[in-house]
């Protein structure tokens, strides 16, 4: 099969639709399945408003244009914006069937950055997906959240993490700071509640891994967190495994597979009560939910890091790939005779 996969996230964006795609288009492509990944950088791209490290295609029709030339068996939109919006609209008008996904709790962050009510944007999120054959949610939770809200043919999907790279390591990265050692990696940005992290409370240290809109004017205001930037591959790894806590403030995100990363490295998660954490942690087990930030970073730092790997080994990407599969709508032969791949 060859898969046309439309998003508006990708490298070298770093975060959780971009690693989601990476390692699900690995393992389809270990099934013998072809991906095409129609993006941004495929063309000429504007900064998106208040966040210049995501760019938005300015011509996504000559993109997405080409890409309907080139043919395909299936088609997939990971993202609302103007790639996954033309893709959309020359599915809708080619009669093509088509599956969406939702990544990202885009309500609640238009609210956030432009005062957008929320119930505005649910009312085009509603008619974006509306189409799809199915719109594909990361945990059960959220599925329930879009059923709620009218998006009714949402179905759960799931994610994983790489445990050839992300696992037990002798890494002493932060030797010389005080213990415990609390680490947050993400998006330095409002919308991942990052805030509530440097303020707390906690004994030791903080360590912030990632960048993002926020970075210079927090990094400027506590000169007592750590800010270690972007970090990739194995040395990601070591900052995991030198840790004592992941702590996960978010109370926006739909997964976070980063809390998945931190497991497999042997580190347990401190995080809210909400959705994401809700359908990652089980308390006690990988880690500790609590309104109290703090009280669940105590809580934390006594499980047994065995029991954090021993959780992430039961999440795998062949897993996220198949259940994919099991959603995507293969385009009918008579579909392709009347040429409307090539709208």
């Amino acid at each position: 099969m060859r898969l046309l996969l439309a998003t508006d996230a990708w490298l070298p964006q770093v975060n959780g639709v971009v690693r989601t795609w990476q390692q699900t288009i690995r393992e389809l492509e270990s099934l013998g399945h072809t991906v095409e990944v129609v993006h941004p950088g495929l063309g000429p791209t504007v900064a998106a408003p208040r966040y210049k490290e995501i760019r938005l295609s300015l011509a996504p029709w000559r993109i997405v244009g080409a890409a309907f030339e080139r043919g395909f068996d299936a088609v997939h939109i990971a993202t609302e914006g103007p790639i996954g919006f033309e893709t959309r609209r020359r599915c809708e008008r080619a009669g093509l069937p088509y599956t969406t996904s939702y990544h990202t709790q885009f309500p609640e962050y238009m609210k956030r950055y432009f005062a957008l009510p929320m119930g505005v944007t649910w009312r085009f999120m509603r008619w974006f997906h509306g189409g799809a054959r199915a719109t594909l949610a990361p945990t059960a939770q959220v599925t329930q959240h879009l059923h709620k809200h009218g998006i009714t043919r949402a179905q759960t999907w799931c994610r994983g993490v790489d445990t050839t790279l992300f696992r037990p390591v002798d890494a002493n990265l932060f030797g010389h700071l005080p213990r415990p050692v609390h680490l947050y990696a993400g998006r330095v940005a409002r919308e991942k509640n990052i805030e509530a992290f440097i303020a707390a409370p906690l004994l030791g240290s903080k360590v912030v891994v990632g960048d993002g809109p926020e970075r210079v004017r927090l990094q400027h205001e506590h000169n007592e967190v750590c800010f270690a930037g972007y970090r990739f591959g194995e040395d990601l790894v070591a900052h995991y495994a030198s840790a004592d806590v992941f702590v996960f403030p978010s109370r926006t995100d739909t997964f976070g597979i980063v809390m998945l990363e931190a497991n497999a490295c042997g580190l347990p998660i401190a995080a809210y009560p909400v959705t994401g954490p809700i359908d990652v942690v089980r308390d006690g087990v990988n880690g500790a939910l609590d309104e109290d930030l703090v009280a669940a970073c105590v809580r934390a730092v006594q499980i047994p890091r065995v029991s954090c790997v021993a959780h992430a080994q039961t999440q795998s990407w062949r897993r996220v790939a198949e259940v994919l599969l099991q959603h995507i709508v293969t385009i009918a032969p008579r579909e392709h005779d009347r040429s409307v791949c090539r709208t």
